[in-house]
């Protein structure tokens, strides 16, 4: 059981680390790594899974996915102007069919995918400062540890 923790904490890491490393490559997803970092550490260290959602520049975004399935419009809105603009560069600089079918196909599919995430209304947005100002309504969600 401690190597299990000790894997998903090392694993948490590599998670983060990519999701901090799409935030500045735009063709590297980074909701899908801080997520994914969430998960391994909420499985493996209560400690380092409350940084992670208390975290001042992640907490929030991390929070309101994870709760509401939502995200701010201005985020989103900014997520497909950069996925776009940077699918499009690639295609014309590559300039191969195969190529660019494959990337107009992961840029509708995560396309569709933000659409479809609510937008973070007030309300919500007032329950995610109070969640993150709140530890034990953080210690609430099954499979944390510690």
């Amino acid at each position: 059981m401690r190597l299990k923790r000790i894997l998903l904490s090392i694993a948490g890491s590599l998670f983060l680390f990519l999701g901090i490393t799409g935030i500045i490559l735009p063709l590297l997803p980074t909701t899908p790594f801080l997520l994914l970092a969430a998960f391994c550490y909420l499985r493996s260290s209560k400690k380092l899974y409350r940084w992670l959602i208390c975290h001042r520049l992640f907490g929030a975004y991390i929070y309101s996915y994870l709760h509401f399935r939502a995200v701010r419009r201005r985020a989103r809105n900014l997520a497909l102007l950069l996925l776009w603009s940077t699918l499009t560069l690639t295609m014309i600089l590559i300039s191969n069919t195969a190529v660019t079918l494959i990337l107009v196909g992961v840029g509708v599919a995560v396309s569709i995918h933000l659409l479809k995430l609510k937008i973070l209304t007030a309300e919500m947005l007032e329950k995610v400062r109070e969640g993150l100002k709140n530890p034990e309504i953080i210690d609430k969600y099954p499979g944390s540890n510690d």
